[in-house]
């Protein structure tokens, strides 16, 4: 008897699902409007004007968006993950979640919880949303609740295990994103928050740590402290990278060749529950030379610690070289014994 064939991944349902989306739509008229909507997010987009209008453009933006923002958010929470190895949320709510990238990213790592709430203002994403989730084997997105919402001063968050705000601050004025991330940090046991990986990301990212910070929580990921992050402003920014694999559709849509894009983002995940963070974080891709590797690395904060530091693993590390030589930018450093 032949074995049954492995299930799906979350990532694989996800780009299967997506590939029925844009059926019918010539690809013309599909890519106008993934330009439309990038020049839109790229501009000034006021708090009471969604961008996602109607559900050509929430397909297209599905198409287009979903996989490098269901990656990079299941990135982040890979983050939390490690630092709190014996947690798992019974509850999330994803906050600005649209088509539900961010569910399905909880889900794929956790197995789902067991409530699932999407707030977002834009009722063509809830309802494009709510049928890519009916759509999939998890009983947690097929159960999981969509809710209208306007995002910023005035939102009121159920409490949850888990809040996610995945690329949603950039769409707020500064007073509305400082009244989100204070009620995330409000409703949420554990807080992750999720920006492109542009200078202007890690500054909102920067700036929404410290106020999570200030709320009592303590940093889980990516920081190995709660100091003040060692990065001089105007000089570099803390990102980091995702790899995507990318559907036929996805290149169409996006006008490329390649089977895989990389996702650059930036993020912050804070708790109110003590957490194991990394001793230091691999904060670039590591660089291969004959016989060592160099690591650009955030570490601990002190008189005797700078924060940022960069580390020369040679073959005479012996085990620790094979080590640094897997290693991954993002990653943990030194490895787990």
């Amino acid at each position: 008897m032949n074995a049954s064939a492995p299930a799906p991944t979350s990532a694989e349902t996800l780009r299967t699902v997506l590939g029925g989306l844009l059926d019918g739509l010539p690809p013309k008229q599909a890519s106008a409007a993934v330009e439309r909507l990038i020049a839109s997010y790229r501009g000034q987009t006021p708090t009471d004007a969604p961008v996602l209008r109607n559900r050509s453009d929430v397909a297209a933006y599905a198409a287009y968006r979903m996989p490098a923002t269901f990656e990079a958010v299941r990135s982040a929470l890979d983050g939390l993950a490690e630092a709190a190895p014996d947690w798992a949320p019974g509850s999330h709510v994803d906050i600005g979640g649209g088509t539900g990238a961010a569910t399905w990213a909880v889900d794929a790592t956790w197995d789902g919880p067991r409530e699932t709430t999407v707030l977002d203002w834009a009722e063509p994403a809830l309802a494009l949303g709510k049928e890519l989730a009916a759509a999939s084997a998890s009983p947690v997105l097929r159960g999981a609740q969509w809710r209208r919402a306007v995002i910023g001063a005035g939102l009121t968050v159920p409490d949850a295990d888990l809040v996610t705000v995945s690329y949603v601050l950039g769409e707020l004025t500064p007073q509305a994103r400082t009244a989100v991330v204070a009620e995330a940090a409000r409703a949420g046991q554990a807080v992750v928050l999720i920006e492109p990986g542009t200078p202007e990301g890690y500054l909102r990212i920067r700036e929404a740590r410290d106020q999570l910070i200030a709320a009592g929580l303590r940093v889980a990921a990516p920081c190995p402290h709660d100091g003040t992050c060692p990065i001089e402003v105007g000089q570099d920014w803390c990102h980091f990278s995702a790899r995507v694999s990318r559907s036929s559709l996805h290149r169409k849509v996006k006008g490329g060749s390649l089977p895989y894009e990389d996702e650059k983002f930036s993020y912050v995940a804070a708790t109110r529950f003590p957490v194991a963070p990394a001793t230091s974080r691999i904060t670039r891709k590591p660089q291969i030379r004959k016989g060592l590797v160099l690591l650009e690395l955030c570490g601990p904060q002190g008189p005797d610690a700078p924060g940022l530091t960069r580390a020369t693993v040679t073959k005479r590390h012996g085990d620790l070289y094979k080590a640094a030589r897997d290693a991954d930018w993002g990653q943990a450093w030194p490895p787990a014994e």
